[in-house]
């Protein structure tokens, strides 16, 4: 089969390559060419990775709108005009919002409602595709949670590196739930879904979620480091959350789905578990560290 992706270069696009011998794979950067210059001829199906997400030193709600809604819905629309069977989309359970820490975990079917620009320029870009979509042309909407594995950037590497250099970190007794996938299912979910041709919305995820005090003390196991964890009052966290409300709720927020919907309609179970894909990214991490001392 004939695979086009966008954002080939990205951490999901890089692992999907390296992973996926079995596609001929044709890679575009929508920065560097037209959508209208495009060539589609011979693709089967269009795999849509790129995107604008969060930005350090932030962006404009505009530009997130530009890129992930109006140019995702332009390639998905010259990629129907030109004869492309199914069009596959990354999207974000941030559709969904921030939380799940009072509410019952996201589903399929849950009901959206993201708050900030990253989150609701996926959705207004999922409703739009959806609209093409006919007998000739199937869409397929993938939301996902936080993707790790060798290579992982964001809070995951923060993590690492916190549980790699203090033997005392005040993250003890936590019970949060926080989703997860390891960039090996999501892969598998893709491919999966590009071989049955399935439209609709799916879910990503590992087959269980992790608390923040259990992700460190897997990742203090893999690094053989010792490490103490400290329970914090429930006073000092509400008191930290007025200052640092986003930092706070992503190490006690939760933030969890199910996905079961998914598996059962695709007929898939994710085949790496959440011990082997942890094992890897640490495996990768152990190797960066030792060559590059300093900046860990």
């Amino acid at each position: 089969m004939n695979v086009l992706i966008s954002g080939s270069d990205g951490f999901l696009g890089t692992n999907f390559i390296r992973l996926s011998p079995e596609f001929i794979i044709k890679e575009i950067c929508l920065i560097k060419n037209k959508v209208e210059d495009v060539d589609f001829q011979s693709i089967d199906t269009v795999l849509h990775l790129a995107a604008l997400v969060h930005q350090m030193k932030g962006a404009s709600d505009e530009e997130y709108f530009r890129v992930n809604r109006d140019l995702t819905y332009q390639f998905a629309f010259r990629a129907k005009k030109s004869g492309v069977k199914h069009f596959i989309f990354m999207s974000t359970v941030k559709v969904y919002g921030e939380s799940t820490t009072n509410s019952d975990p996201w589903d399929e079917g849950s009901k959206c409602l993201p708050e900030d620009a990253y989150g609701k320029s996926k959705l207004e870009a999922e409703k739009l595709i959806r609209k093409l979509e006919d007998d000739n042309f199937k869409v397929s909407i993938i939301r996902a949670p936080l993707i790790y594995g060798p290579g992982v950037k964001g809070n995951l590497i923060s993590i690492l590196k916190l549980v790699n250099k203090f033997p005392i970190l005040p993250l003890g007794n936590i019970k949060n739930k926080r989703s997860m996938v390891y960039v090996g299912n999501i892969i598998e979910l893709i491919k999966h879904i590009i071989k049955t041709s399935k439209s609709g919305v799916f879910l990503g995820g590992d087959n269980r979620v992790l608390s923040t005090t259990e992700l460190c003390q897997i990742v203090a196991k893999g690094l053989n480091k010792k490490l103490i964890l400290i329970s914090i009052p429930n006073l000092f966290i509400c008191m930290a959350k007025k200052i640092k409300p986003n930092i706070i709720e992503r190490l006690w927020g939760s933030l969890e789905i199910n996905n079961h919907i998914t598996n059962q309609t695709l007929v898939f179970t994710p085949p790496y578990s959440v011990e082997y894909g942890m094992a890897e990214m640490i495996c990768w991490f152990k190797s960066i560290k030792k060559s590059n001392g300093r900046i860990l």
